[in-house]
């Protein structure tokens, strides 16, 4: 019986395999760590073939820095790692489809390559900024803790990997470059073909950014990069205050994203819609008159956060509205339109009208149509309540002050979290069913977005936070409020969000998922035996009754088998006793697992006889190996229909 590798894929040899279907001649042999001859591949063969031209030299254009080939072979570089489940911690447990991840992120990624392969809809992030301040996640996993105490400068009381890059340290780009390449290169793995990723950036490393994102994604797939306008007022600088960051846009495939929306274009709420419609009211409720409101209306949109309801600047019975133009087409209707102000016919204009006689006078009839007394040409009305909605802007202008609501609303201290509205804002530019993924969660800003963005317009989004538990600094007003790391502030931000979210949207509470499964990186749940039975000696064999670690339980290893199987990590499952073993039924069938130890013949039946399409025994479940291979023709007589298949689904660990 075959058993779970129960590590991350060798991306480089899956790479090799893909060249050698193409390119059979470029493949060859070397000896790699273990001693043992692998497939490899030979480049200088691979150019020749890829070229009409003879190849030579070293000369091409290229983005490099120090490191960057080292951060390629640790995103390609298989761990032994897992992600163990921490109900107690978590919200909803049992019907969440939301998951928060304690971990480095890139051992993270590594592990949901499988499960989430190609399945996220959209990837937002706001990693550290290179500022010479923040902390960056360092990926040599070969020194010795002492080692990393030297170089890095410091170690958490988890034993994390953190390190201050600061600006004297003649790395500074390339530790940056480095450490955020490896997890692009993960992350656009998890892309759907119509996915997309946003990522914030400052100054420092925005060119850097875009660089890497054009090699991993390619340059084709840019969509943009929105400029979001802080408001900050900062004097920080000797020449120029920076008031500005950006968001760079790219498209997993933009060919799929150019079919799947030409008829159904990207859109997002106008900017800071609810409070320039709160300021009308109010200026309503000051008894101005209309002619005054539209002054002042005029004088508001002068400020970059209210650009986008330029010309909104009247109003009628209806509610808002902008006057819209009437003519501008060759060979229209010249038939002049009567006024009912002046009790006159208005001008045409040139070319004449754009709508027919019939359609003008209906329009005029319901009051869409804005006449002048002066003798302007009339215009027609557009409703700011029916044009709610526009194509992103490169340049964003909502308000960008640290959000106040994390103190106010959820006594969750955090400095500088992202703005909602900004996030929620791009969050509802993809399918109102998609997986939104950010492994840099912080404060779980992103998840609070989803959660908010469902209960507006019905939408069924997931969300899938990953996060360090980095250490709150004893200063800081977090640790003096009892949170120990980020991922306590950001889980229970999420929990008081979603509570006030609910009480906020009533209608909407019923079928709302503001829950979320808490699962925590580990070492794997296996002994090193598991992984390396042949350096063992005699005087091991009794350690090797069980290869699994004594502290993990039969929830740790169920979830290390969907790992390895690559299933979701938010379906629902159950557990059932069964003539004295306990057998996991995930998502009703697509996995049935039994970690007990000697499993009877019954129990093994009973799983065969459900058919699920996956079945998983502990390796010590069973006394010999003859009973290991009966289990196969157990699934065989019950399932003779896939039967040459059983040794792909039936495994033990």
């Amino acid at each position: 019986m075959d058993k779970m590798k129960l590590e991350t894929p060798d991306l480089t040899m899956q790479n090799v395999e893909k060249i050698g279907a193409l390119f059979p001649n470029c493949v060859t042999e070397a000896v790699g760590e273990d001693g043992k001859l692998k497939k490899a591949i030979n480049f200088d063969l691979l150019k020749q073939m890829l070229s009409s031209d003879v190849v030579e030299g070293d000369e091409r254009y290229e983005f490099t820095w120090v490191g960057k080939r080292a951060a390629i072979a640790e995103a390609n570089k298989p761990i032994r790692k897992t992600l163990r489940p921490c109900p107690e911690e978590s919200k909803d447990w049992d019907t969440t489809e939301n998951l928060y991840i304690e971990g480095d992120n890139l051992e993270v990624l590594k592990l949901l390559q499988e499960s989430y392969l190609g399945k996220v809809k959209m990837i937002y992030i706001d990693p550290p900024y290179n500022t010479g301040n923040d902390f960056i996640y360092a990926d040599d996993f070969h020194r010795s803790q002492k080692d990393e105490e030297v170089e890095m400068g410091l170690f958490d009381e988890e034993e994390n990997r953190l390190f201050r890059n600061t600006d004297t340290n003649g790395r500074f780009h390339s530790d940056w470059c480095s450490m955020i390449y490896s997890r692009l290169m993960l992350a656009r793995n998890l892309l759907s073909e119509d996915g997309v990723i946003f990522i914030s950036i400052d100054d420092n490393e925005q060119e850097n950014l875009k660089r890497i994102l054009s090699e991993v994604f390619g340059e084709s797939n840019y969509l943009a990069t929105i400029v979001r306008n802080t408001n900050s007022s900062k004097n920080q600088s000797l020449f120029v205050s920076v008031s500005h960051e950006y968001c760079v846009v790219y498209a997993k495939n933009v060919e799929v994203l150019k079919i799947k929306h030409a008829d159904n274009k990207w859109s997002v709420p106008k900017n800071n819609i609810n409070e320039y419609i709160a300021k009308v009211k109010q200026l309503q409720k000051e008894g101005l008159t209309p002619d005054e409101i539209t002054e002042e209306l005029k004088t508001l949109t002068k400020y970059p956060r209210f650009v986008d309801f330029t010309n909104y600047w009247y109003f009628d019975e209806r509610g808002l509205y902008s006057k819209g133009d009437l003519g501008g087409v060759p060979n229209g209707n010249t038939q002049p339109l009567w006024n009912p102000i002046t009790q006159s016919y208005d001008p045409v204009p040139p070319g004449g009208f754009r709508f027919p006689p019939e359609r003008l006078s209906q329009l005029s009839k319901e009051g869409r149509i804005h006449f002048h007394i002066d003798g302007s040409l009339p215009r027609i009305k557009r409703y700011l309540s029916e044009n709610l909605r526009q194509r992103p802007k490169s340049i964003m202008s909502d308000d960008q002050r640290p959000d106040s609501s994390m103190m106010q609303d959820f006594n969750t201290p955090f400095d500088n979290p992202k703005q909602l509205a900004f996030i929620k804002r791009i969050v509802g530019i993809v399918d109102s069913d998609s997986i939104v993924l950010d492994f840099f969660s912080g404060s779980a800003t992103t998840a609070h977005a989803v959660m908010q963005l469902n209960a507006e317009d019905n939408g069924y989004r997931k969300f899938i936070m990953v996060q360090i538990p980095e250490p709150c600094d004893e200063q800081s007003e977090a640790f003096k409020a009892g949170y120990k790391n980020i991922c306590e502030i950001g889980k229970e931000r999420i929990r008081r969000a979603g509570e006030k979210i609910k009480a906020e949207h009533p209608q909407a509470a019923a079928g709302l998922d503001v829950g979320f499964r808490v699962l925590k990186l580990a070492d794997s749940n296996m002994k090193d035996v598991y992984y390396a039975a042949d350096a063992y000696e005699q005087k091991n064999l009794m350690d090797m009754v069980s290869n699994i670690k004594e502290d993990r339980t039969a929830q740790d290893l169920l979830f290390g088998c969907l790992l390895d199987w690559g299933l979701p990590l938010s379906l629902p499952y159950r557990s059932e006793a069964l003539d004295g073993c306990t057998i996991h039924i995930y998502n009703e069938g697509d996995l049935i697992a039994c970690f007990d130890k000697n499993i009877p013949e019954s129990v093994v039946k009973a799983i065969a006889k459900r058919k699920p399409l996956r079945a998983v025994f502990r390796d010590a479940g069973f006394a010999s190996s003859p009973e290991k291979i009966n289990v196969f023709e157990i699934f065989k007589c019950y399932m003779p229909e896939d039967a040459e298949d059983i040794t792909r689904r039936v495994r033990v660990i």
